[in-house]
């Protein structure tokens, strides 16, 4: 029997190149290299949408100005200044003597505080003439009170009302309980600004034309809330990535208020949800993943 040489080299060598070959096509083919459990899609770190109460807040800037001042004057001309007792900045009570005045047939008048409070200024000069109607000699701000007057978009003043809270940081103060006291009926007609003025008192010593910021509470609402960065934002929409069956769903949701790093989400979710907590934009609806719950990593 005759053997052709060539063809049975070329059987001997057939065995070694088919499997390079089966090697390098199973390589090329993504098929082959995802039937293990590892290659189930990328990791993402996944949370459970949670319930949170969000604060309406409308944010003024102003000055303060005092909410009153009382001049105090002598109740008759003729009389000059003899002593003063009391300087801008102090407090003062009802009642306390706040300057002394000659009178012209001899003696001495005093001048009391009207109100308790802050003098605010003082023109009284020894030896300057003091009369009824003339330059007040002082001026004191009952009570240390203060309004924050501040200048509100027109689209916010609808959302102010008289006794809603605020929380007033003054430059110079620090953090103040005030309220609203007064909200202005007009508004100007070149800038479309209305004014706003909120009551601030302080055991403390408050600085007229001091500026300040007004953070006022118009109102709260409770609901489903994700963090921010569960959030996309595009052409298709308000979107949060949502984790089913180890797949991703995209959901169209309404968002509303925010706060410390959390959004309110209106519509489209609900507590529980498992949503992707940093969305990402190369996630598309339907792809695989593999969901780490955040708290495990906390632990870790």
């Amino acid at each position: 029997m005759q053997v052709d040489a060539g063809a049975a080299g070329r059987r001997r060598c057939a065995g070694p190149i088919a499997v390079a070959v089966a090697a390098i096509a199973a390589v090329a083919q993504p098929g082959f290299a995802a039937e293990g459990p590892d290659a189930r899609g990328a990791t993402v770190t996944v949370i459970s949408a949670g319930n949170s109460c969000f604060s309406a807040i409308v944010e003024v800037f102003g000055v303060l100005i005092p909410r009153e001042e009382v001049a105090v004057r002598p109740d008759r001309p003729g009389l000059k200044v003899a002593d003063v007792l009391v300087d801008p900045g102090e407090t003062v009570t009802a009642g306390q003597t706040l300057a002394k005045l000659s009178v012209p047939e001899g003696g001495t008048a005093l001048v009391p505080a009207p109100v308790a409070g802050v003098v605010s200024a003082a023109s009284a000069v020894i030896g300057a003439v003091a009369s009824a109607k003339g330059e007040a000699l002082f001026s004191i701000i009952p009570r240390n009170e203060f309004d924050l007057v501040g200048q509100v978009p027109v689209r916010h003043l609808a959302e102010l009302a008289v006794e809603q809270p605020a929380t007033v940081k003054i430059v110079g103060a620090g953090e103040l309980a005030g309220k609203v006291r007064r909200v202005s009926a007009t508004v100007d007609p070149s800038s479309q600004l209305g004014q706003v003025f909120v009551n601030v008192s302080a055991p403390r010593r408050l600085l007229a034309n001091s500026s300040g910021r007004a953070m006022i509470k118009t109102g709260e609402s409770c609901g489903v809330s994700v963090p921010l960065t569960a959030v996309l934002y595009g052409s298709a929409g308000t979107v949060v990535q949502v984790v089913r069956r180890q797949l991703i769903e995209t959901r169209r949701v309404e968002t509303g208020l925010m706060s410390g790093g959390q959004i309110e989400i209106r519509d489209g979710l609900a507590a529980g949800d498992v949503v992707v907590a940093r969305a990402g934009a190369l996630l598309r609806e339907g792809d695989p993943v593999r969901p780490v719950n955040a708290s495990e990593l906390k632990v870790k």
